[in-house]
C-alpha cells in the first residue's frame, strides 16, 4: 500500500471542516493549492469533518486535477443527512465542539454495510470524483463510544469491514482499514479471523507526546501482517506546532511542561519541533505516511521545511536520555544510543 500513497507527507483535511474556527472558503482552497504546489498527492478527509464541509472544499480544490495524479481517502461510519440539527444537541465524543463552525447537518452514526455504501456514495458526490482509493472505518473506539465501543466494533465487523473487503476484492477501492484515535481497536482488528486491513490511520497515538502503547504491540503486529500505518495528528492537535490544544482540548499544565522540555532541547540543537515530530513518526518502519492538517497556506510551507530538516543524532540522543522518547522507538538515522 505504501507505494500507492505517492508521498510520505500527505495532507489531513480535518481543518477544512472549520475545525476550531470559521475558515473562509478562499483560505481553505488556497491551503489545498499550496499543498499541491509542494508536491502533496495524498489527501485524507471524512464526512465528520464539518458535516461534509471538508469533503466539499477538497472536491472543489482538486476538481481541476486529473484523478489518477493523487490518492484520496475518506471514511465511513457517519452518514450526513440533509436535515439540520442544533449543534448543542450533537454528541460526538471528544470531538464534540471541534466542528461547531461546520455545516449544521445532522450526523448519524451507522457502521452497517448499507450505511457504508451510502456513505461512500455521498462522499463521492461531495468530492466530485468517481472513486475513493482508501476507505477508513471512522472512530469505532473508546473515545467516542465509551464502554459500548465493542458493540459498535461488532457492528462494523459484520457490516463495514466485510463491505469494504468486498469492494477491495472487486477493485473498487485499493484498500481499507480503521481511522481511529485509539490503539486498542486496531489491535483487536488484527487479532480477528476476519478480513484483514491494508492500512490504518492512527491519529495522535504515535507522536512525541504519546507513543508507548503503539510500540508495545501495534507497530510490530502491523509490520508482521503487512498493514501500513498512516500517522494522523503528528502535532498532537497543535500543541507541538505552537498551538494550545492537545487531544482536541486545551492542553493540561503537564502536557505544556513536557512540550517546553522538548522545545528547550530542540533550541539547544537548532531543531524545529515540527521537524522532530514529523521525522519521529516517519522513522518507524511500520509508518507509510504522516498527514498533518493545515488551514493556512503558510503552514504547508512549514511542514515541508520540517520534512527536509535533519535533526542531529545528538538531539535524538538527548531526547532519549531525558526519557522524552521511548528506548524502544526507532529514530531517524538509527540514533538509539
Amino acid at each position: 500500500m505504501r507505494n500507492k500513497l505517492k508521498s510520505k507527507l500527505g495532507f489531513g483535511t480535518a481543518p477544512l471542516g472549520n475545525m476550531f474556527r470559521n475558515i473562509p472558503d478562499a483560505e481553505a482552497l488556497a491551503t489545498v493549492q499550496a499543498a499541491w504546489d509542494k508536491g502533496v498527492r495524498y489527501f485524507d478527509t471524512a464526512p465528520l469533518y464539518g458535516a461534509g464541509l471538508s469533503e466539499i472544499r477538497l472536491g472543489e480544490a482538486l476538481a481541476g486535477h486529473k484523478r489518477d495524479e493523487y490518492i484520496l481517502s475518506s471514511k465511513v461510519g457517519r452518514v450526513i443527512l440533509d436535515e439540520v440539527e442544533d449543534p448543542a444537541a450533537r454528541q460526538l465524543g471528544e470531538k464534540g465542539g471541534v466542528f461547531q463552525f461546520g455545516r449544521p447537518n445532522k450526523i448519524v452514526n451507522d457502521y452497517s454495510a448499507d450505511a457504508t455504501l451510502r456513505s461512500i456514495e455521498d462522499s463521492l458526490k461531495r468530492l466530485k470524483t468517481d472513486h475513493l482509493d482508501i476507505v477508513f472505518v471512522h472512530d469505532v473506539a473508546q473515545d467516542f463510544y465509551g464502554d459500548e465501543w465493542l458493540i459498535q466494533f461488532e457492528a462494523a465487523r459484520t457490516g463495514a469491514f466485510r463491505a469494504l473487503d468486498r469492494l477491495r476484492d472487486e477493485g473498487v477501492i485499493k484498500g481499507w482499514g480503521l481511522g481511529v484515535n485509539r490503539v486498542e481497536a486496531v489491535e483487536l482488528l488484527l487479532d480477528l479471523n476476519e478480513p484483514k486491513p491494508d492500512v490504518t490511520l492512527l491519529a495522535g497515538r504515535y507522536t512525541l507526546l504519546d507513543h508507548e502503547r503503539a510500540l508495545q504491540r501495534l507497530m510490530p503486529a502491523a509490520l508482521q501482517q503487512g498493514m501500513d500505518i498512516v500517522v494522523g495528528g503528528p502535532y498532537s492537535s497543535g500543541i507541538l506546532a505552537g498551538g494550545a490544544h492537545f487531544e482536541y482540548q486545551q492542553a493540561s499544565p503537564e502536557i505544556i511542561a513536557k512540550v517546553e522540555r522538548i522545545k528547550a532541547i530542540a533550541q539547544r540543537h537548532n531543531v524545529s519541533v515540527k521537524a522532530a515530530a514529523l521525522q519521529f513518526a516517519l522513522a518507524n518502519p511500520a509508518v507509510a505516511a504522516v498527514i498533518p492538517g493545515a488551514s493556512r497556506p503558510e503552514r504547508i510551507e512549514e511542514d515541508h521545511a520540517a520534512l527536509n530538516e535533519k535533526p542531529s543524532a545528538a538531539f535524538w540522543q538527548e531526547m532519549r536520555e531525558q526519557k522524552l522518547v521511548s528506548a524502544a522507538a526507532p529514530l531517524p538515522g538509527d540514533a538509539k544510543e
